[in-house]
């Protein structure tokens, strides 16, 4: 789609040696914009257009128009919405109300990449309050009861998390690079460029009709020739003065940056789940092996009953075998003096604090 900035709009279909000739970018520029780099960032200045990758948002920006990739998917249309609604109502000049100087509003280019931010942080800032609204029911179910399902539903949040976690960072590192470098951010102004060009060429032209004069004239040229020189001087003078777009990308790194923190705070929350659980399992882990020490000693008492009852029952002479209700008296026997060894040892086990306090 081909976007002016007048609010006029068709589709087009290019190839890229057009949309070279059309945006005057390098080459190399619209792989930035195809599939390999499409979850990449990247804002890029280039000498008369933008080049703009923004999660879904693939566009080259000059100071007169918008060429904007697949213009017609779902993620796009609502960018390209606010296109035809803010576009047209903003002019790039207003007038104070106390009748003083012009103040400049945002240039044309920037009024896109504003957009595009607001659409791309929204966007964003909408999936993270989607993935919370699913994430903390899923985690405090988990935290009731561990079971395989889920735990597969924790999975797969937790892959969902660490994808919008990257996405919305690498937004936000791309903006901060450009906050950092003043250069790069002046580079953008295409607008301020385009007028400083133009401004440049007229005054070179002035100054070549004025060059073929006669010879008393010329400490006059030489006068006009300075006072040109001062004027492209005072025209670059401003190229450092980068206030409006530092302030406009300090607003959508102050909202990526809350966004962050909110992904941040779930995977906090997943965490300490996840400690809470492992916690639970070593819990039960510690009572499964305690039970597991108590069958120990049970089975060790048992055994030496068995070993008694073992030994008495060899084919061996023995004159108790010919004493009448010695039977149950001696199993009774064996069997509390079994007992008292199981309490013994699990005593010994308590004082050990094996079974805990």
């Amino acid at each position: 789609m081909r976007f002016d900035r007048n609010g006029q709009s068709e589709i087009l279909e290019c190839d890229k040696s057009a949309i070279i000739r059309l945006a005057s970018i390098p080459a190399r520029d619209l792989r930035i914009l195809g599939p390999i780099f499409s979850h990449s960032s990247n804002i890029l200045a280039r000498e008369k257009a933008m080049v703009v990758n923004l999660e879904f948002i693939k566009a080259i920006v000059t100071a007169e128009e918008v060429l904007l990739l697949d213009p017609l998917s779902r993620e796009v249309l609502p960018f390209v919405d606010q296109l035809r609604q803010q576009i047209p109502l903003k002019s790039p000049f207003r007038v104070n109300e106390g009748g003083g100087e012009d103040e400049t509003e945002l240039s044309f280019e920037f009024q896109v990449l504003e957009l595009a931010l607001e659409v791309v942080c929204s966007y964003l800032d909408s999936s993270v309050s989607d993935l919370e609204k699913d994430a903390y029911p899923v985690l405090d179910e988990l935290a009731m009861n561990v079971s395989t399902k889920n735990l597969e539903r924790v999975r797969s949040l937790k892959s969902n998390l660490t994808r919008l976690l990257a996405r919305v960072q690498k937004v936000r590192d791309e903006i901060e690079h450009l906050l950092d470098d003043n250069e790069d951010m002046a580079h953008l102004y295409l607008s301020r460029r385009q007028i400083q060009n133009q401004q440049v060429e007229a005054l070179m032209a002035s100054a070549a009709s004025n060059a073929i004069v006669p010879a008393p004239n010329l400490a006059r040229i030489s006068s006009n020739v300075h006072g040109s020189a001062s004027i492209v001087t005072s025209i670059y003078s401003d190229d450092n003065d980068v206030e409006d777009l530092e302030m406009l990308l300090e607003a959508y790194f102050m909202q990526l940056d809350g966004t962050r923190n909110k992904i941040l705070s779930v995977r906090e929350y997943i965490d300490d789940t996840e400690d809470y659980v492992n916690i639970q399992l070593d819990n039960q882990r510690n009572e499964l092996i305690q039970l597991q020490l108590i069958l120990t000693i049970a089975s060790f008492a048992i055994a030496i009953n068995t070993l008694i009852v073992g030994a008495f029952a060899m084919n061996i002479p023995c004159e108790l075998y010919n004493k009448e209700n010695l039977f149950w008296s001696f199993v009774a026997g064996t069997s509390i003096g079994c007992f008292f060894i199981f309490l013994l040892v699990l005593g010994y086990a308590r004082w050990k604090k094996l079974l805990g306090p």
